[in-house]
């Protein structure tokens, strides 16, 4: 039997060692980028978590019975302590901020939608290329400037408040809930519009009842990575919110937060403070993450 010659291959040793090279060096380079964000993430994990729970992993050589033996929740349960004093908890800043955030969301997600569908749904009207062009210069705008302009629009005439704060988180999540919603409302297909227009219905109920429904993963999923966003900022909160060491409750009054709190303890002189500070970055970062993932999820229904 006459053996059969053996395929050569078509890829040359040479092209081979430099795909290797180039694939070794992408990998150097996402390693170089993701290792500090682990490297933040694990050193906030030891440092917080420890004092999340008022654990001592000094007493480790005695047992886990002497680590969790003063374990607690006061973290919280309670509202930060004098400065420098061991104890407390943020429960003011946990409280401050989910009531802020949610007012931004109505903030954000009523007019970001909406723009979203403008831009979408009307592309030929006299006003697209303006709110095209606001909605481009808003995503552009440090997240400070934000809050110098609710300084101006509420904190001047009303005082501080936790009502100023919200708003200039929303400003932040315009821009980002506009272009997702626009995205997201063209991958629906035309059809589907055109089916609606068919039965005699307006454009603005084929919208509201055939369009926005068929999209309303994708919306969901953009207002939730614009809240990720705007979770962790601290600027823009320096000049509305102000911060308040007690739970509020009351939006008219200044109001607390955790990227706040984590501002004001990484920059005390006194240690306590600084694992207070840790312990709500961990916190804070963990939200964001859990909140990052959800929205991944929601986005691949």
């Amino acid at each position: 039997m006459v053996g059969v010659p053996a395929r050569r291959s078509l890829v040359s040793p040479a092209r081979r060692i430099r795909s290797l090279a180039m694939g070794a060096l992408i990998g150097l380079a996402t390693v170089v980028v993701v290792a500090p964000l682990i490297l933040i993430f694990a050193y906030l994990l030891r440092e917080g978590f420890g004092a999340m729970f008022n654990l001592d992993f000094s007493r480790l050589p005695r047992g886990l019975g002497a680590v969790f033996s003063d374990a607690n929740l006061n973290f919280f349960a309670r509202t930060p302590a004098p400065e420098g004093e061991a104890g407390g908890g943020l429960l003011n800043a946990i409280v401050g901020s989910l009531i802020m955030l949610a007012l931004a969301s109505v903030l954000g997600v009523v007019v970001g939608v909406s723009g979203g569908v403008f831009l979408a749904e009307y592309p030929r009207h006299p006003l697209m290329p303006t709110i095209r062009l606001l909605s481009d210069v808003l995503a552009g705008i440090p997240a400070i400037v934000m809050g110098l302009v609710a300084y101006g629009l509420i904190v001047l005439t009303f005082g501080f408040s936790g009502l100023a704060g919200a708003l200039a988180l929303g400003f932040l999540m315009i821009p980002i809930v506009v272009r997702t919603t626009e995205e997201v409302l063209k991958l629906v297909p035309h059809t589907v519009r055109e089916a609606g227009l068919a039965l005699g219905l307006p454009q603005w109920l084929v919208i509201l009842n055939v369009v926005l429904p068929a999209a309303a993963s994708g919306i969901v999923t953009g207002v939730m990575l614009a809240l990720a966003r705007v979770a962790g900022e601290a600027a823009p909160l320096l000049f509305t919110a102000f911060g308040n060491p007690n739970v509020n409750v009351n939006p008219a009054y200044p109001m607390s937060a955790l990227p706040l709190e984590i501002y004001r303890g990484a920059t005390s002189a006194y240690d306590e403070n600084q694992r207070m500070a840790k312990a709500g970055a961990l916190l804070l970062i963990t939200l964001i993450l859990l909140t990052s993932l959800l929205a991944r999820r929601l986005g691949r229904r």
